[in-house]
């Protein structure tokens, strides 16, 4: 399978954590950018954070930073979110997709790049308040 597959989701309340797991194969996994992407009720997608997985690197969407954070583990090519201080307005969505691995991705730029061509079922989060 080469779509990546998310867990992770559920609901919490506002101000509980929860962290999003991707799966996904080598091919897409290895040396290339990996991110995450959430779609709330009545609203467009919007990136959420991305991360190389070749070094490491990371960006964060103004959706993303300072409450969440990415991460990797390459040996399980496994990508994650991890959301601290959630908040009502974080309710969505939340789908891991990984960019075109033959094209260059940079993780400041990728958002804002076609490219994405894999993408995971998505996992929902709700956060009442």
């Amino acid at each position: 399978q080469v779509q990546p597959v998310e867990s992770g989701g559920g609901s919490v309340q506002a101000g509980g954590s929860l962290r999003l797991s991707c799966a996904a194969s080598a091919y897409i996994y290895s040396d290339n950018c990996m991110g995450w992407f959430r779609q709330g009720p009545g609203k467009e997608r919007e990136g959420v954070a991305i991360i190389y997985t070749g070094g490491g690197s990371t960006y964060y969407a103004d959706s993303g930073k300072g409450r969440f954070t990415i991460s990797q583990d390459n040996a399980k090519n496994t990508v994650y979110l991890q959301m601290d201080s959630l908040k009502p307005e974080d309710t969505a969505m939340y789908y891991c997709a990984a960019f075109n691995p033959v094209l260059p991705c940079s993780v400041v730029t990728a958002l804002h790049t076609a490219g994405w061509n894999y993408w995971g079922q998505g996992t929902q989060v709700t956060v009442s308040a």
